[in-house]
Parts: structure tokens; C-alpha cells; sequence
């Protein structure tokens, strides 16, 4: 069932989903050759909470942190840990709050120094996959349309969307429907419709698009060893472009 939000719910997500925005914009300068990633989830938490949030990951189904931090070919869903970074890693970073029952939730990838070309052209082409992903979260449209334009621009371009994860609807629960795979058809599924709210995040490879988890229970890597990149924004369908709610300001 796909859940709408009214006016009120949606600006109570904004105030939720402007904290994370914030946040991981005072992370991104905090990434440097030499930074512990638990530092980076102190740094996290210490903001969240400071802006009258609650984390939204801490606690939830067990995770043990309020930042998931994945690097190099971690894919998603990273514990941190004292592991240093190195210069040339990429570091995605994925942040969740919560402010008055509702969730805001949002995921960059950021350079840890100079990386190579490769690697940029990576994290650009995954960028760039959630922003058009997000051109097609309209009134009207279907919702393989936003994972469809996701996939086609991904694979065009050499690399590989992950199957095993997917985006997501959000409001209440940090996980709500509909799912949002990041490949598929143009023209399935339902219509999106002016009060759904959407956690749209590609997840690419630069390798194979296989994946298996570590024996943490949560960290995802690629199956190859290859980089992978993740970017995530919540986002809510208008009559017309839609809102992002995660945005920095």
C-alpha cells in the first residue's frame, strides 16, 4: 500500500530530513586521509541530537550506529569502526533522523583526498543517476520510471546497478512502501501521486552488480572487490518538480 502524506506530515519530514541534509554536510569536510570512521559517527551523532533529533539508525534492527559509513567496496550499510582512511578511498555516507515520529534520509559518497579518474567518474555517474531517478518522480509518471532511468544511465555508462538493494517510501517508518529497485522497465508499477514521499538511492558498482554481506550481518561489499558509490535523497512528489526534503541549505 502506498502511503500519501498530507501538508503538515510533509513539512514535519522536511524539519527531519533538513537535519540529515545539514549533517552530512558538516561530515563532508570532516573526510580526510586519517579520520577514524568512528569519529565520523560521534561527529553524527553529537548533531543530530543537537538539533533536537533522534538518529534513526541507532537501535534499529540492531545496527549499532547512528552513521552507516561504507568505504572503497562496501557497499552499503558500513559499521564504523577505528579503520583510518587512506587518501584515495571513497567513503559513503548515510545519515537518518527523526523528529516528532518522522523520518528524514539521505546518503553522499565523498573522496577521501585525490582519487583517480576512474573513481570520480564513478561517484559523478551514480550522482547523476539519482538526480535524473528524481527528474521522473512526478505526478503521472509510474515508479519503474524513476529505476529505469537509473539503470539506463548507469549501464550506458559502464558501470552496474546493485539488485539487492532498493530504495523506499518514508514517513512514519524509515522503511515504507513502495520499493524502489534501481533497474526495471519503464511503465510498471503504481502511478505516483502528489503526497508520496520517496528514499530514492542508487547503489552502483564500478564492477559486477553482485553483492554479499560480511559476517557483521550488515555490511554489504561487492562480490568483485570493485568500488561501489551510493547516493540518497528523500524527496516528496508534487503536481510538478518534485520537493527534495533532504537538500542541503
Amino acid at each position: 500500500m502506498v502511503i500519501l502524506k498530507s501538508k503538515e506530515e510533509i513539512q514535519c519530514m522536511a524539519r527531519a530530513s533538513q537535519i540529515v541534509a545539514d549533517g552530512l554536510a558538516m561530515l563532508r569536510p570532516l573526510v580526510r586521509p586519517g579520520v577514524l570512521l568512528v569519529h565520523l559517527d560521534q561527529a553524527a551523532e553529537d548533531f543530530i541530537c543537537a538539533r533536537g533529533g533522534v538518529p534513526a539508525f541507532k537501535g534499529y534492527r540492531g545496527f549499532p550506529a547512528t552513521l552507516c559509513v561504507s568505504v572503497n567496496e562496501q557497499v552499503v550499510h558500513g559499521i564504523p569502526s577505528r579503520r583510518a582512511l587512506l587518501e584515495g578511498d571513497i567513503v559513503g555516507l548515510d545519515l537518518g533522523a527523526i523528529v516528532e515520529g518522522f523520518y528524514g534520509d539521505s546518503a553522499i559518497t565523498v573522496a577521501v583526498g585525490d582519487i583517480n579518474e576512474d573513481v570520480q567518474r564513478l561517484v559523478s555517474i551514480t550522482e547523476e543517476a539519482l538526480n535524473l531517478g528524481m527528474a521522473q518522480a512526478v505526478v503521472g509518471n509510474r515508479l519503474s520510471d524513476i529505476s529505469h532511468a537509473v539503470q539506463t544511465y548507469v549501464e550506458d555508462a559502464g558501470f552496474s546497478v546493485v539488485r539487492e538493494f532498493v530504495g523506499h517510501g518514508i514517513g512514519r517508518d524509515l522503511h515504507e512502501d513502495p520499493q524502489i529497485p534501481n533497474y526495471g522497465l519503464p511503465g510498471h508499477g503504481p502511478r505516483l501521486k502528489e503526497g508520496m514521499v520517496l528514499a530514492i538511492e542508487p547503489m552502483v558498482n564500478a564492477g559486477a552488480p553482485g553483492v554479499r554481506v560480511l559476517e557483521d550481518q550488515w555490511t554489504a561489499v561487492t562480490q568483485d572487490g570493485s568500488f561501489s558509490a551510493h547516493f540518497e535523497h528523500t524527496l516528496a512528489v508534487m503536481d510538478g518538480t518534485p520537493t527534495i526534503l533532504t537538500r542541503p541549505s
